[in-house]
């Protein structure tokens, strides 16, 4: 064993004596290859050709000290590489309690004071199927139809939220955030009788207390929100405590200050409020069917020059639409439906018979200064012919053209009144039959603009009302949000 260790020792000894050769003899070479050097170069050469590496040394230094870093991509280029149909962001749907949403379907009997609201909120608030339209759209596009209520749009947007493709489960990705609360729905058992300011507040306060308690709302005080309004904005802006003042203070709570709102008519000097497309009763279920539609009506030979679908409002002093109903009635170029022997609150085959069958529609103010039935005019190829200027100015900018002389005629309602409804057929005899002709083709355009697909349908290439409703609302809520942030 000492044998062994001392033969290791040996051999390792007569290796570090080798090592320690080779390196002298290195260092030997080096110091005699740079004596041989400077004995070729002068001392004041060598001392420039130093500096000159010096300084190449400092500039390369400097060069990528101060090359930018690889730039990082911007918020598009990340959406855009997430779903590059999501170029303006992604929409984060709340999951409130029921009982601001679901439950009022589920006590659907408790919606009105007077009937049943079940049969308005079913089918995803599309309604009950409409039936006795047999005789009046191709059969092949009578499933595509309902029975859909005015205000049931809250209804229908929570529903098409669901399946919209742009839709995330993961807060930190989103643009904007949806609060699916039924609003309309709520209030509407509370506008007559002998109900409380604080009744008709209790469940909008409620629904704001349970949001200030979710970081997602208060970190941005609530400028990437939005709401879907089913009724007119006018029923949200209470005031005052009076019990007797009409409607809910939802807008007015501090809580909404900043949270952007949809409704079916907006307040037109509010830059939080944006109104969309009342429901019709058409809701195809792929391109195919608006097509289809679009055909039909281009082609629909028409026997009327303007029909009246509406009745009189007898407690109302003035009633305009009174003056309208009886002069149509008189006039045999005008077709009337006169919805007080008609029931026409929840569909019926009369209504799109009589804008089928003529050129133009009478369109008074409904129950502020817009009307669900204008739509369904315009669903038929009918032409709106309309008396206050409100109804179309500064309304459904998102979804029709602001030029709306295009596609309407207006008429001043005194003017009308004035001449006891005659001036009506004296403007509408003075318009070409071209000129109808170019305005039916500009609706007929417009009309996958302001309908509502299926739930999960297929419509192709086309952008219907939802559709553009939300890419508009997050490219607003991006830019509030980065001013927001910015400032």
């Amino acid at each position: 064993m000492l044998q062994l260790n001392l033969s290791k020792r040996s051999s390792t000894n007569e290796h570090h004596h080798q090592d320690s050769a080779r390196n002298s003899k290195l260092s030997f070479e080096l110091k005699h290859a740079f004596h041989s050097v400077k004995s070729q170069i002068p001392l004041n050469h060598c001392i420039w050709l130093l500096i000159t590496i010096f300084l190449q040394i400092l500039i390369l230094f400097f060069l990528i000290r101060s090359s930018p870093p690889h730039p990082s991509p911007t918020n598009s280029q990340q959406l855009l590489a997430l779903n590059p149909n999501c170029q303006s962001g992604y929409v984060y749907v709340y999951d409130l309690p029921s009982i601001f949403n679901t439950e009022f379907i589920d006590k659907c009997d408790e919606l009105d004071p007077w009937k049943s609201r079940c049969s308005a909120v079913s089918n995803d608030g599309f309604g009950p199927r409409a039936t006795g339209l047999e005789q009046v759209v191709p059969q092949d596009l009578t499933p595509a139809w309902y029975w859909t209520d005015m205000y049931a749009a809250e209804v229908i947007y929570h529903k098409r939220m669901f399946s919209h493709k742009c839709r995330t489960l993961d807060p930190e990705k989103a643009t904007g955030f949806y609060i699916p609360f039924y609003a309309g729905l709520d209030i509407g058992k509370f506008l007559w009788f002998n109900y409380t300011a604080k009744d008709r507040d209790r469940k909008s306060e409620m629904v704001l207390d349970w949001l200030k308690m979710q970081s997602t709302f208060t970190r941005a005080n609530g400028v990437d929100h939005f709401i879907m309004l089913g009724r007119l904005t006018w029923d949200f802006r209470r005031l005052t405590d009076n019990d007797s003042e009409w409607g809910s203070s939802l807008l007015y709570m501090p809580l909404m200050k900043n949270v952007f709102r949809l409704s079916v008519e907006k307040h037109q000097n509010d830059d939080l409020e944006e109104s969309v497309p009342y429901p019709t009763s058409f809701h195809p279920r792929s391109e195919s069917d608006i097509v289809q539609w679009q055909n039909y009506i281009r082609n629909y030979k028409r026997s009327k020059l303007f029909s009246f679908v509406g009745a009189k409002r007898e407690k109302i002093k003035n009633d305009f639409r009174g003056v309208l109903m009886d002069y149509c009635k008189s006039e045999e170029n005008c077709r009337a439906v006169d919805c007080a022997t008609t029931v026409c609150s929840d569909g019926a085959p009369a209504i799109m018979e009589a804008f089928l069958d003529s050129d133009f529609c009478l369109q008074p103010r409904g129950d502020g200064l817009t009307r669900r039935s204008t739509f369904d005019c315009m669903l038929a190829g009918s032409i709106p012919v309309y008396f206050w200027r409100g109804t179309f100015k500064g309304q459904y900018e998102w979804h029709l053209p602001w030029m709306a002389e295009t596609y309407t005629v207006f008429i001043d309602h005194d003017n009308v009144r004035d001449t006891n409804g005659t001036l009506i057929q004296k403007v509408l005899e003075a318009i070409h039959k071209d000129k109808v002709k170019e305005m039916r083709e500009t609706l007929i355009n417009l009309l996958p603009k302001f309908v509502y697909g299926k739930p999960g349908s297929d419509l192709g290439s086309v952008k219907d009302a939802f559709d553009i409703t939300i890419d508009r609302v997050l490219k607003r809520l991006k830019s509030r949000r980065d001013q927001y942030f910015d400032s």
